[in-house]
């Protein structure tokens, strides 16, 4: 018996009228177990998995003949007896740049209001879904990943469980190559940033626009927010040279796990599960940006569960079995 994916639509009024003029109408897929609805009274602990920069609800769920999708490996691992049944949700944060990261911000939208005052609520006006921090879980990779484990630290009494793979750290090793590859793209989109985001907002192939120049932009949007600047946002390195501004910069590493460990240091000692890993292959670094923060974590007397693997960025799937088995083992209803 497997379980079944029901697409919800979601009508955020905390996204309305949002800088970029995205959709506030949200579809969110929700895979609800095998038993789910047979056993009356019956309340599910809930995962809310956050996906990658670019990344989608509705594609992530996509059938693939060569491998699993992510429902398809939750629905074989409860099968199969090596997870608990579980609601898994997957939100939908998507932007015009490609993502959100998850945060609130003036150029993009209230997307981390949106997570925690519209559809925590949502799943329990509707769901069978546990009510209790210790019930709910937060997982994502890459830019999820990021958001899981900042979420996680700031809303210990929403999610008391966070699983982080492959996450957003150490912001000077997994930006810092993309300063000079956004400064190597521009020449060919008319030389500025304002004229390569007049051509990305513009173009209906946006996947062929250079892949760090658009993770800049949508990084600067999110991290270096500024309504007085013509595209709403500060880059925070000078656009000839590549030189750092400090005081913009500054702005980014707030936002940084590594750092804002430290500030959020009680939250996270409240967290009940807090795992993260990263592959030693990883494209973009961020096997560096995770053992600091274990280092930090560690410094901080914050319980933890890091580990490392052999993989990449981009094949590292099979390690969401370690996180559904941990998660649903630990989670309560």
């Amino acid at each position: 018996m497997k379980g079944k994916v029901q697409i919800e639509a979601i009508s955020s009024q905390l996204l309305k009228g949002n800088p970029l003029r995205d959709p506030s109408m949200r579809e969110v897929p929700v895979y609800l177990p095998p038993s789910y609805g047979t056993k009356r009274g019956q309340r599910y602990p809930v995962i809310y998995y956050l996906t990658g920069f670019t990344g989608t609800g509705r594609a992530i769920i996509n059938y693939n003949p060569w491998k699993e999708n992510l429902v398809e490996r939750l629905d074989r691992l409860i099968a199969t007896g090596k997870a608990r049944e579980c609601i898994l949700v997957i939100p939908d944060c998507f932007t015009a740049y490609g993502g959100s990261q998850y945060v609130n911000s003036s150029a993009t939208g209230r997307y981390e209001d949106h997570i925690i005052q519209e559809l925590v609520p949502f799943m329990e006006d509707k769901f069978s879904s546990s009510r209790q921090a210790s019930g709910r879980a937060l997982m994502g990779k890459s830019s999820g990943g990021y958001g899981a484990v900042m979420l996680g630290m700031k809303y210990p009494d929403v999610f008391g469980h966070v699983a982080g793979h492959s996450g957003d750290m150490f912001f000077e090793a997994c930006y810092g190559q993309d300063i000079y590859k956004f400064i190597a793209a521009l020449p060919k989109y008319g030389g500025s940033a304002k004229s390569f985001v007049r051509q990305f907002l513009a173009s209906k192939h946006k996947d062929r626009f250079d892949h760090a120049a658009v993770n800049m932009i949508a990084m600067a949007a999110c991290y270096s927010p500024n309504l007085k600047s013509p595209l709403k946002f500060d880059l925070p390195f000078v656009e000839r040279t590549g030189e750092i501004i400090p005081r913009l910069w500054k702005l980014w590493q707030e936002r940084d796990p590594v750092v804002a460990a430290a500030k959020h240091r009680a939250a996270l000692r409240r967290l009940k599960t807090l795992f993260f890993d990263c592959g030693t292959r990883d494209e973009f670094f961020l096997h560096l940006g995770a053992r600091k923060l274990s280092d930090t974590l560690k410094r901080l007397g914050i319980k933890h569960i890091y580990e490392e693997h052999g993989l990449g960025h981009f094949d590292m799937a099979e390690r969401y079995d370690r996180s559904f088995r941990l998660l649903s083992a630990r989670l309560k209803a």
